[in-house]
């Protein structure tokens, strides 16, 4: 048990004497810097424990010129954020993992352009060891003001258009987005099913043009009437499917939406319409986010990305820029995680 009388608060001279060593080994091991040998640093651990001693953490930033904390950037409006299940998810994989590897998550908004100079002042300001930016869109200059910030980063889904900056200039982790939208289109296909609609993303997010593209890989010559375009909403849902249900050309038997939230604003209006999903139209989403998937009438078939894996995996990418040792090397490898199918009963 710890040493916590209501005497002074311990003192790295106090760890010291415990476990017989110098005063410059206890800051090298408290501090996570090398050159101790293993059975003294964990004398040093186990003193630590026993009395108790929390590291002054200003002090601790002047040895180490880290701050303990990583900025979260989500390049989206504040309302978005807090009605779209994905970003809690993405932001819980996150801070679960920042847990592990003892560092606080600072939240920052980037709803515009109008935001980029208060996140570079920011990020430049010291205040954090490293960032970590999501729902990136092709048009924002946000990527090339995360690397002018000079901070080490890591950028949540493929990052494209100008302000993204070298392929390889920042590490990514993405899910295969492309390859999970092949997956869920021929899937309809080997349900028979043959005027297959495609409710697209936002065309300036390289995750929305991904799952297009995976679409058009099985279906290349479906009517342009077929595609309708979304915003990753569940009202956007909505009214892409009215726009394919109302259009001059004869209504599709299958639909896959690019994601949970439209998927479920589509099955909304189909039941308005009173057609029978998957009876009269079969249906699949994307992302498998459970309070959305789950809790539709019928359940959605839709294709599973690990948000919250992601997440973590966003933060190990940052910790090893942070913490690999070798300044010369290249920075890891970005991320293509898997999807898989989860076929409920909407198709």
């Amino acid at each position: 048990m710890p040493d916590r009388s209501s005497g002074p608060r311990p003192t790295l001279e106090a760890v010291a004497a415990r476990a017989g060593v110098s005063r410059a080994t206890v800051s090298r091991v408290v501090n996570g810097g090398a050159g101790v040998r293993a059975p003294l640093a964990e004398r040093v651990r186990k003193a630590v424990v026993e009395l108790g001693y929390i590291p002054n953490q200003a002090a601790r930033s002047l040895v180490t010129r880290r701050s303990g904390a990583v900025a979260v950037i989500i390049a989206e409006p504040e309302f978005r954020v807090f009605s779209d299940p994905f970003f809690e998810r993405q932001v819980r994989g996150i801070s679960r993992e920042l847990v592990v590897h003892d560092s606080q998550l600072v939240l920052l908004w980037a709803e515009g352009p109008d935001d980029h100079d208060r996140i570079a002042r920011y990020l430049g300001g010291g205040h954090v060891d490293g960032a970590l930016a999501f729902s990136l869109h092709e048009s924002d200059e946000l990527p090339s003001v995360v690397l002018a910030s000079g901070v080490p980063a890591v950028f949540g889904g493929r990052p494209g258009g100008p302000g993204a900056g070298s392929e390889h200039a920042v590490p990514y982790v993405d899910c295969d987005n492309r390859g999970g939208a092949r997956t869920a289109v021929r899937h309809l296909v080997g349900l028979g099913r043959d005027r297959i609609a495609h409710i697209a993303g936002p065309r300036d997010q390289t995750s929305a043009l991904d799952r297009l593209h995976g679409y058009r890989d099985v279906l290349p010559d479906a009517e342009p009437a077929l595609t309708v375009q979304g915003d990753f909403t569940a009202r956007g849902g909505e009214l892409a499917m009215a726009g394919l249900l109302d259009g001059e050309t004869a209504a599709p038997d299958a639909v896959f939406a690019s994601n949970d939230l439209m998927a479920a604003g589509a099955l909304r209006l189909l039941r308005e319409r009173g057609l029978r999903v998957p009876h009269d139209v079969a249906l699949v989403g994307f992302d498998d986010m459970a309070p959305v998937a789950e809790a539709t009438d019928p359940p959605l078939t839709t294709v599973r990305q690990d948000i919250e894996g992601n997440g973590r995996l966003m933060v190990r990418l940052l910790m090893e820029l942070l913490y690999g040792g070798d300044t010369d090397a290249a920075p890891p490898a970005s991320v293509i995680t898997p999807t898989t199918l989860v076929r409920r009963a909407s198709a």
